[in-house]
């Protein structure tokens, strides 16, 4: 009977760990979105004041054609010299909430379509793979981020009020509801509530399918970069393993690279969306095509590369800082699961020692 009771018990351990495998799985996307919404809005945040100096390199010919284009020092200046330190600032709330729930959906939403693609396609391959990834996490985000975008964009463009005040009066523009203009937005909140009320879901929507257009390749090309990276990564790791670094310093660099390329690569598609975006009540752009058609005989190739370089500027870095800290998350995570696995493999060798002991004396 003894020996029996012994085999018995023998053979929990296994079923235990599978038990945790299970709840390690069932965690494992939530983690992610938590993660991924935590490291877009430090990134957004970080980064904002460049991201400002962008929108108004490239919507100034919405707001005054008829003036010569300012280049990136006499923008930073006018910016600096017309709202100070806050101007660049400006539709900060809208920017953090829209890259929270676009980077939540973004690395929740890529590694569960990951596993997916490579159980149920297998025959795909690895970089496409990541770039399908990406692009469904991004497109699933949009819902949110882009009436934080059109919000966060006529925010940055008004800077304070006063400046605003001053811009409507020295071009005589009207700033009544369905006239040229959009009023003065005092928040986050009020600026949503307005725009909704003077055009509509469409309004908060602006500029959707050109969005679209811009960030589902972006997001497809910048995990596509990023582990294509890795894979390379990881290849010098093992020809050189002790110029190895941990996880968040090539989270960094890596993720710096990539955001970096994918920016300067969808650049024209991200100035076709932020001039339908900014546009407001005064139609310049019937559409995207038509925006595309008009930048190209009045601007040139030179007006779909507007503002590229404080786009890069800004994608660089926040492309960094997210990677950095969605893979210091993972490595603490992976270092506390481990410790919290060793700790109940020692209790349940324990439990067994005792169920062993009590059944032998019985």
């Amino acid at each position: 009977m003894a020996s029996k009771g012994s085999d018995s018990n023998r053979e929990q351990p296994p079923p235990l760990s599978i038990e945790i495998k299970a709840t390690q799985d069932q965690f494992f996307v939530w983690r992610e979105f938590v993660w991924g919404g935590i490291a877009g809005a430090f990134g957004e945040g970080m980064m904002h004041p460049v991201d400002t100096l962008k929108t108004r390199l490239q919507s100034q010919i919405i707001m005054n054609a008829s003036q010569r284009q300012k280049s990136i020092p006499q923008m930073l200046r006018t910016v600096w010299v017309g709202d100070g330190l806050k101007g660049f600032y400006r539709g900060i709330a809208p920017g953090v909430t829209g890259s929270l729930a676009t980077g939540a959906t973004y690395f929740g939403v890529i590694e569960s379509t990951k596993k997916w693609i490579e159980e149920s396609h297998p025959n795909l391959g690895g970089h496409w793979v990541h770039f399908i990834a990406g692009a469904i996490g991004d497109t699933l985000g949009s819902f949110v981020y882009v009436p934080c975008e059109v919000i966060k964009q006529r925010m940055q463009i008004q800077g304070t009020s006063s400046s605003w005040s001053s811009f409507i009066s020295r071009n005589s523009v009207p700033v009544k509801p369905r006239g040229d203009m959009y009023g003065y937005y005092t928040g986050m909140f009020q600026a949503g509530s307005s725009i909704l009320k003077e055009q509509g879901p469409k309004g908060l929507y602006a500029g959707y399918w050109s969005t679209l257009a811009r960030d589902v390749p972006f997001a497809g090309l910048m995990v596509m970069f990023y582990e294509a990276l890795k894979d390379l990564t990881d290849q010098g790791k093992k020809k050189f393993p002790q110029f190895g670094v941990n996880s968040s310093i090539e989270g960094l660099v890596l993720g710096g690279l990539a955001g970096g390329l994918s920016a300067y690569l969808t650049t024209p598609l991200d100035v076709v969306k932020t001039r339908l975006q900014v546009q407001g009540t005064t139609i310049k752009y019937k559409g995207w095509l038509d925006a595309v058609g008009q930048i190209w005989r009045k601007e040139g190739p030179e007006g779909f590369f507007r503002g590229s370089v404080p786009r890069v500027m800004w994608y660089i870095p926040a492309s960094a800082l997210t990677f950095m800290a969605v893979e210091f998350l993972r490595e603490s995570f992976r270092e506390k699961t481990k410790n919290n696995n060793i700790v109940v493999s020692n209790l349940s060798i324990e439990s067994k020692r005792s169920s062993v002991h009590e059944v032998r004396e019985n």
